[in-house]
């Protein structure tokens, strides 16, 4: 075997154990987010709740991160805040990705003024800032999960739905579906054979990077006061209630909670990233 056919075959499996290595830490982030999510889900209210005597503790083997000035557990109390947080963020994002595909589909496949509109109102909702937009949002609508999750969902579909379009637009244009028109294919058929199997993965990747945007910014305005009520575990509530105490030197009220925040963000854009890498066809032939 000389010495090229050596090579081709040694990167050729650098590559192969690099795009094994994409698929093995996207499973293990989703088994880690599921795992948060369900145990928050099923975790008894007792886990997290007021014990009065086992205020201001430090992290400790019996107390991983802590209690706060209630004597609740704040590890127990930050992973059920996640997984409201997760929760939340799942719902507002698939909304928003909803409307992101339906609106990127009808500018691209109507086109005209159906296309000038849409690209209107992407501008206006990109013009004004998310979180000034997202708070009057949540407020006219009373604030609670409905607000945050409605104000959620119509504020971040804008850049999705720029992508849809111009995946749509390019499909369309493209030699193999003019071919289909000329045997005298139906839209739909076109639609169903050519252009949604290749906008699908594009929409799925847009979605899951959806997430993280939309779980910061319910943590950021429950946080400020216009999101989730003091009664519900979240982590924008746990952060806002832990300002109060860092002066008197609590200083693992926000650390592990905020920690823990950035973690599921920085996981959920990892996943979104080696996916959009793991089905490109450019990558995946390259």
């Amino acid at each position: 075997m000389d010495k090229a056919s050596t090579a081709l075959m040694q990167s050729r499996k650098i590559r192969l154990n690099k795009r094994t290595q994409m698929v093995i830490v996207v499973g293990i982030a989703l088994f880690f987010l599921a795992v948060v999510t369900l145990a928050g889900i099923f975790m008894d209210s007792l886990a997290y709740g007021a014990d009065y005597s086992a205020k201001r503790l430090a992290p400790s083997s019996e107390h991983l991160f802590g209690t706060d000035y209630l004597g609740r557990d704040m590890f127990y109390r930050t992973v059920k805040g996640l997984s409201t947080s997760v929760l939340i963020g799942l719902l507002a994002a698939f909304i928003s990705s909803i409307i992101a595909l339906v609106l990127g589909i009808l500018s691209a496949t109507f086109g005209g003024k159906t296309d000038q509109f849409i690209n209107w109102l992407v501008d206006l909702c990109m013009g004004v800032p998310h979180l000034i937009l997202l708070i009057l949002i949540s407020i006219m609508l009373g604030g609670g999960i409905q607000g945050v999750v409605i104000g959620v969902a119509v504020t971040h579909w804008p850049n999705l739905t720029r992508v849809v379009r111009a995946e749509v637009m390019q499909i369309r244009s493209a030699h193999y579906v003019q071919v289909a028109r000329k045997f005298g294919k139906s839209r739909w058929a076109i639609a169903k054979d050519h252009i949604i199997p290749h906008v699908f993965p594009q929409y799925i990747v847009g979605l899951i990077l959806l997430f993280p945007h939309a779980i910061l910014h319910e943590a950021g305005i429950t946080f400020l006061g216009y999101g989730l009520p003091l009664d519900m575990p979240a982590i924008g509530i746990i952060l806002s209630e832990s300002m109060k105490h860092l002066a008197t030197g609590m200083w693992w009220l926000a650390f592990f909670p905020g920690l823990a925040l950035l973690l599921v963000v920085i996981l959920f854009d990892t996943i979104g990233d080696y996916l959009k890498m793991l089905i490109d066809p450019f990558e995946a032939h390259e």
